[in-house]
């Protein structure tokens, strides 16, 4: 009996050595420095089955186009980070973790691409946290958020059009459920609706759950179009906690139940943006445009 399992007792190696691998970080390392590295940086999400179908096939969509490449995992939600760690022993890398891998790696050439949806807080975060290694590479490129240019506005409403014509029928209103932010870039939820609107997608709409437009705005403008069914679906990457509860909960003050005690008929469906295989392939087109 070796001295490790003289301290552990009767625990088999086996389990110790199930114990370790399960506390390892989920990023995919090379064994080759030589070798460049996509690190897609996501908010993230503890809904396990979420992450899988949004994030995990964002990463997979990257890596399949791009396979000279490695592709690491990093989210920016450390509250995330300890939950996932805590419940399942699962360990993924912060920003700042991730850059310190890649460095101690030696890795010497690295695209940045995160899978957020606009230019906001998180995305100024990443970068600023970002800053301090760039010195220490060869060659780094940041890869833009979903919603950059003018063309991106235009291509992500023909994804959710697309998307959901299953679901598009006259008397319906589809109404997709965002995040909202203080930063400026809220005005980009505003700007997509607008679009949706310039483009005839009169039963289209968009609220956000912290800023404007409001649920309440929301309403009024279904009332305004004279619809009486709406079909609830998360205008974010993954769906997880805003969708699940203040979305499609059954408490009273989730978005379904409000929208029910306003007399609509009422469907959600929980499904992330990251599950559209044509909004994949955009955030694939934008580490093709950091990469030129």
């Amino acid at each position: 009996m070796n001295n490790l399992q003289k301290i552990l007792g009767a625990v088999p190696l086996f389990l110790v050595a199930l114990s370790f691998l399960n506390c390892q970080s989920t990023v995919t390392k090379s064994d080759d420095p030589e070798k460049p590295v996509i690190l897609v940086v996501s908010f993230g999400t503890s809904y396990n089955d979420s992450r899988k179908k949004t994030i995990g096939a964002i990463e997979e969509a990257v890596a399949k186009a791009y396979p000279a490449y490695s592709v690491r995992r990093a989210f920016t939600s450390q509250i995330v980070i300890d939950h996932i760690y805590e419940r399942d022993g699962e360990k993924i890398d912060n920003v700042t973790e991730a850059m310190d891998h890649l460095v101690s790696d030696g890795v010497k050439d690295v695209i940045i691409q995160p899978t957020h949806l606009m230019n906001g807080i998180e995305e100024k975060e990443m970068v600023s946290q970002i800053k301090p290694f760039e010195s220490k590479f060869g060659s780094i490129k940041y890869g833009k958020p979903v919603l950059s240019s003018d063309a991106d506005y235009t291509a992500l409403v023909t994804i959710l059009k697309d998307g959901t014509k299953e679901y598009d029928n006259p008397d319906t209103a589809i109404v997709f459920m965002g995040h909202g932010t203080e930063d400026a870039a809220n005005a980009d939820y505003a700007r997509l609706a607008d679009l949706f609107r310039e483009k005839g997608y009169s039963n289209y709409f968009i609220g956000t759950v912290e800023a404007t437009p409001s649920l309440d705005d929301v309403i009024a403008q279904v009332h305004d179009a004279g619809l009486e069914k709406i079909l609830l679906l998360p205008l974010m990457i993954v769906a997880g906690d805003h969708a699940n509860n203040d979305m499609a909960g059954d408490e009273e003050d989730s978005w379904k139940s409000i929208l029910t005690a306003e007399g609509f008929s009422v469907q959600t469906l929980i499904r992330g943006l990251g599950e559209y295989p044509a909004l994949r392939s955009h955030i694939v087109q934008h580490v093709a445009d950091a990469m030129q």
